[in-house]
């Protein structure tokens, strides 16, 4: 019987040690798990406040692409309205010649 009685302790022995070195990985294991869950935290928190300025920069360009749409905008119109403008001093100058042809022949067919 002591031979059964060594053989079991020898088993009860083994037992033990592998539960311990379940444990001791269960452990280890349980570690990287807590650290890939800060982890984790961390980049959510990032992950938040980089959606959150982002939103901010897309709100500022929006506004500032509108700001850059009305100055195109008066511009072209200011543009146009100068190309009018030429336009018609280029009329007025061309008829202010022509009078001034005219009222010079005038003048000279009534000295005549």
């Amino acid at each position: 019987m002591s031979s059964q009685g060594a053989t079991l302790q020898n088993y009860n022995n083994e037992l033990v040690k592998c539960l311990e070195d379940l444990r001791e990985k269960r452990e280890t294991l349980n570690k990287e798990i807590l650290k890939e869950e800060k982890k984790k935290q961390d980049i959510q928190k990032k992950l938040h406040k980089l959606t959150e300025e982002l939103q901010r920069i897309n709100e500022r360009l929006a506004k500032k692409t509108s700001a850059r749409n009305d100055f195109d905008m008066t511009i072209q119109e200011t543009e146009g309205a100068y190309m009018k403008i030429l336009e018609s001093s280029q009329t007025l100058l061309h008829v202010l010649k022509r009078e001034s042809v005219n009222l010079s022949k005038k003048k000279q067919t009534s000295h005549k």
